[in-house]
């Protein structure tokens, strides 16, 4: 189980990192949205370029972001009744709908969205659009973040099972926003 909870702590930190990394895409995002916005009315000019920019920061974030939010525990969930039951039944329902519907979802939409990306890169494929941007970069987000999303499911399952048998505190106990996993592998190392 240790090597186990070692690989969870491992992707713990690259979904950390990609969505501390990713979510100043949401300034970078308002900035240009701002600028754009500034530039059609003050001098009566844009492009379609600036507004799909905004769509693929804002696609980078939303997509990219999601294995951070499950590993921070700030996914939505019926919170009204999934407060109310006691932390092992939480363990059970979040082993379980990992297993049987966040794995098959992220795995399947992972491996049908390769050909579209594989498809956009050799067809160097460009936005309809009049000064619009190649599509690839964004679709290639698809895969990449729904990757992100299966490995961190993974390791939300591995904590569930670890919190069953004892091995750490309650993963879902957000802990002032630390990862329990990270406590008591820095505790015991």
């Amino acid at each position: 189980m240790g090597a186990l909870l070692g690989f969870s702590r491992v992707v713990d930190a690259v979904n950390d990192r990609v969505g501390r990394a990713i979510s100043w895409f949401i300034l970078v995002s308002v900035l240009v949205s701002s600028g754009n916005a500034l530039v059609r009315y003050a001098l009566d000019t844009s492009s379609n370029a600036w507004l799909e920019l905004q769509w693929y920061l804002y696609s980078a974030v939303f997509l990219l972001c999601s294995g951070y939010t499950l590993g921070r525990n700030d996914h939505i969930r019926i919170d009204i009744v999934n407060n109310r039951l006691p932390p092992r039944v939480r363990a059970w329902i979040d082993i379980f709908g990992g297993l049987f519907f966040l794995l098959p979802m992220a795995l399947i939409i992972l491996w049908l969205s390769i050909p579209m990306v594989e498809e956009s890169i050799v067809r160097h494929e460009v936005s309809a659009d009049a000064g619009g941007l190649l599509r690839w970069p964004v679709k290639i987000l698809i895969p990449i973040a729904f990757a992100l999303l299966a490995l961190q499911g993974v390791s939300e399952i591995i904590k569930r099972i670890a919190f069953l048998s004892g091995r750490i505190p309650d993963p879902s106990d957000k802990h002032g926003g630390h990862s329990p996993v990270a406590e008591v592998m820095t505790e015991t190392a």
